[in-house]
């Protein structure tokens, strides 16, 4: 079983579209999605209201979802590490303890724009505008890895 970490900041607004996005597209049976923040201001709520909204909008569900802080275990427990922007990268990458852990952390939007390291932009202060156009962008970098990880 492949096994990928979608991580932002605080776990209740990019991450968990990002994994519920990529639940709708892959064989959960083969492909386990999970996602974390690396912050622990949300540690056990929902997503926020806005997420939870955009991704209802899609027919996807991510109101079972519970927030978490990512963990140096993590890299033990997965194969991929999604990041949403460079901060992220970098507080994930802070906590690697080797090369092998080094390695396994990506830019989502990387799928789309190759060693581009773009952003996935924050929508936490804007208005629900900012929510759509960020579920736009982790869908389409979404398909790009649910079809890598599907072959």
């Amino acid at each position: 079983m492949t096994r990928i970490l979608m991580v932002c900041l605080g776990n209740i607004c990019r991450s968990p579209l990002a994994e519920g996005i990529l639940k709708s597209k892959v064989d959960t049976s083969k492909i386990f999605v999970d996602s974390a923040g690396t912050g622990n201001y949300h540690v056990g709520g929902l997503p926020d209201q806005r997420s939870i909204d955009v991704a209802k909008k899609y027919a996807i569900d991510i109101t079972y979802q519970r927030c978490r802080q990512f963990t140096v275990q993590d890299f033990d427990d997965f194969d991929v590490i999604y990041v949403m922007d460079n901060s992220n990268r970098r507080n994930v990458l802070e906590l690697a303890r080797n090369q092998r852990d080094k390695d396994k952390v990506k830019m989502i939007l990387n799928e789309l724009f190759p060693n581009e390291n773009v952003d996935v932009p924050d929508p936490y202060t804007g208005g629900l505008n900012g929510f759509e156009q960020v579920f736009q962008m982790l869908n389409k970098a979404c398909t790009v890895v649910a079809q890598n990880v599907m072959q």
